[in-house]
């Protein structure tokens, strides 16, 4: 049975390049970068998957009336689970595979060998640093997240094909707006729709990887992102003793935050590259336009990526008593937001979910996998907070943003292989 759904993977390439081609002329930008939203590429999707049989799909909506049609549009497709399945009511937990719809923009048009909106197939060329490309497809969005997407489809159909039903109920869910943070995607419904997902509940996301297919990311680090707002009293540049230079204040405070969190919380772990915590001061705004004023404001900004063992509440107790001695020290006023704070529990190298990729992977692309953390971030770890165990993985060769992105056809139908054995349990 099992070669009997690769053989029905290896020979979907002319569904392949017509759902690439669909998807891709459909651009499905977010609002927020100048875009109409995914309603024409889900509608779209939606037809196709119905057409080809799969036919329990529900469809899941967020309000924005920026987009067309007003929503932000979350696509589920359900694969029933197998008879020797225990109950829905009472599984052990179903398996979502989480692609995205939306896409980034092109970029800068005079990158593109041609219109990033229609799919171009290429049976040779090559890559990034000389690389030698087999068979391939050009456009934007065919890698980021439409390899996912199709791999996790072309695996549904693989075993309708087969008259083989998952071990569990698969989820495939197609998302929105994961490009501008998943405030209508799996945020939103995570928020909204919290009964549609369940405590022994895992997911896979195919949607970050390596050219070899070995790393599966299970961690991320803390994300914390603060402004800080220093307050003086300005002055002119010939009289300090006047004044209170609120751009000197926050400079000093800048690198102490710099120097004392790092050395604070300096634990190490080799998961994660770099393998510690970081505190980095980065945005600085403007303060007074001339060279001989004292500012009394200053404003700057820090990205901070925290390892998994130290809780955000703690480190903002350190930021807050760093923050108390320049105060003092200048006497000036400090606050500051925190416009994204985030903790991100790991997923255990050793869950059945891990292991069981793992094997897959190998059997499929006779490649040892490796856990690794991550110190940006994914929707990976908005469903970890849930206490769902997810795994971020894919054969990929990272194009995604680029211009002339692009993804290899033998990349889409293995990891299709490696998601339809998943599907099987045969991990």
């Amino acid at each position: 049975m099992k070669d009997r759904i690769f053989r029905f993977i290896e020979s979907s390439v002319p569904q392949l390049l017509e759902l690439e081609t669909e998807l891709t002329r459909r651009p499905a930008v977010s609002p927020d970068s100048g875009g109409r939203g995914e309603l024409d590429k889900c509608v779209f999707l939606e037809s196709w998957l119905r057409s080809h049989g799969i036919e329990q799909l529900e469809r899941y909506d967020a309000p924005d009336s920026r987009a067309d049609g007003g929503i932000r549009p979350n696509l589920i497709a359900t694969l029933p689970g197998g008879e020797d399945a225990l109950p829905d009511s009472e599984d052990e937990g179903r398996l979502w595979i989480m692609s995205h719809i939306d896409v980034v923009p092109p970029g800068e048009a005079s990158l593109w060998e041609h219109d990033p909106w229609q799919l171009v197939e290429r049976q040779s060329g090559t890559g990034p640093g000389g690389k030698a490309l087999g068979r391939h497809i050009i456009g934007r969005g065919v890698e980021d997240n439409q390899q996912g997407l199709c791999s996790s489809v072309l695996a549904a159909l693989a075993l309708q094909d087969a008259g083989v039903r998952p071990r569990r109920t698969v989820k495939l869910l197609f998302a929105a707006d994961e490009e501008n943070g998943s405030a209508y995607g799996i945020v939103w419904l995570v928020k909204n729709h919290r009964n549609l997902f369940r405590k022994n509940d895992i997911a896979l996301i195919p949607d970050g990887g390596d050219d070899m297919g070995a790393s599966i990311e299970i961690a991320e680090k803390n994300l914390i992102w603060a402004r800080f707002t220093t307050k003086g009293r300005q002055a002119h540049g010939s009289r300090p003793d006047q004044g209170a230079n609120a751009f000197l204040a926050a400079s000093d405070l800048a690198v102490a935050l710099h120097c004392g969190l790092s050395e604070k919380f300096s634990a190490r772990n080799p998961l994660f590259e770099p393998d510690y915590s970081t505190f980095q001061p980065t945005k600085k705004e403007a303060n007074v336009p001339n060279v001989n004023t004292i500012p009394g404001e200053d404003v700057f900004c820090m990205d901070m990526r925290v390892l998994p063992c130290y809780p955000v509440k703690e480190v903002l107790a350190e930021v807050d008593r760093i923050k108390a001695g320049i105060e003092a020290k200048y006497g000036v006023r400090v606050s500051y937001t925190t416009p994204q704070c985030l903790e991100s529990p790991p997923t255990s190298a050793e869950a059945p979910l891990v292991q069981a990729l793992s094997r897959c992977v190998e059997e499929v692309y006779r490649v040892k996998t490796k856990p690794i953390g991550i110190g940006g971030g994914t929707v990976g770890s908005c469903l970890r907070r849930e206490g769902i165990d997810s795994a971020v993985w894919c054969r990929i060769d990272e194009t995604a943003h680029q211009p002339n992105e692009y993804a290899l056809i033998d990349n889409i139908l293995g990891d299709a292989k490696v998601m339809a054995l998943l599907m099987m349990g045969e991990g």
